[in-house]
């Protein structure tokens, strides 16, 4: 696809979704990063109920760390995967701690380097708390983007080269969100909505086949 029709891509997308954000809840980058580790293979809405309760007491690294893994897994069993998401949690928050004094890296490769954390949340983290420049592929933004043309790929991470590629630079966080709005209220997984899609012209794949 070339530069231009992703242009106007993102730009109906734009104009749908004006609005488009986070639906995480968090107010603090430390509680951002937390939500994000919860949320793989886990729906916002439940990330956001077992947050609600966790960040009463547990939402600065000092205070998670004096959670057993076990007692942090309880916690956050309805998002799946909890005991491999609360050793996650306390890996990261120690290594915050002891490198960072309890405050969360803004710098990319930083980020990257935190337990638990891979490319799609650092990207989330550095593009949403720091206002950096980038395109987290979720499974969403993998869908949507490889179905309707803005990339060809078989891999998020190519997913990801290919989107910084067709997409303006500053464009590329917001064309996150779009493209994740778009996913969940019109291009979904199944039996998406074609005739209420806006970017339905320029879509190259119409409907699932």
């Amino acid at each position: 696809m070339n530069k231009q029709k992703a242009k106007i891509i993102v730009d109906k997308l734009a104009t749908e979704y004006p609005n488009a954000k986070p639906e995480l809840d968090f107010s603090s980058e430390y509680e951002l990063l937390v939500a994000v580790i919860l949320s793989a293979q886990c729906t916002d809405k439940r990330v956001n109920e077992v947050t609600s309760v966790l960040f009463k007491n547990y939402n600065t690294p000092f205070t998670m760390v004096t959670l057993e893994k076990e007692e942090l897994a309880k916690i956050i069993l309805p998002c799946g995967l909890n005991n491999s998401k609360a050793e996650h949690i306390l890996g990261a928050s120690r290594k915050i701690i002891s490198e960072y004094n309890g405050v969360v890296p803004s710098d990319y490769d930083k980020l990257c380097s935190l337990p638990g954390v891979g490319r799609k949340t650092a990207n989330v983290v550095y593009s949403v708390a720091f206002g950096g420049d980038a395109i987290a592929v979720d499974t969403h933004v993998f869908r949507v983007s490889n179905r309707i043309g803005l990339a060809k790929a078989k891999t998020p991470i190519e997913t990801e080269k290919q989107l910084m590629k067709n997409i303006e630079k500053s464009k590329w966080s917001k064309a996150h969100h779009y493209l994740i709005f778009h996913g969940r209220r019109v291009c979904t997984a199944r039996s998406p909505k074609c005739e209420n899609c806006v970017i339905r012209l320029e879509c190259e794949r119409k409907g699932v086949k």
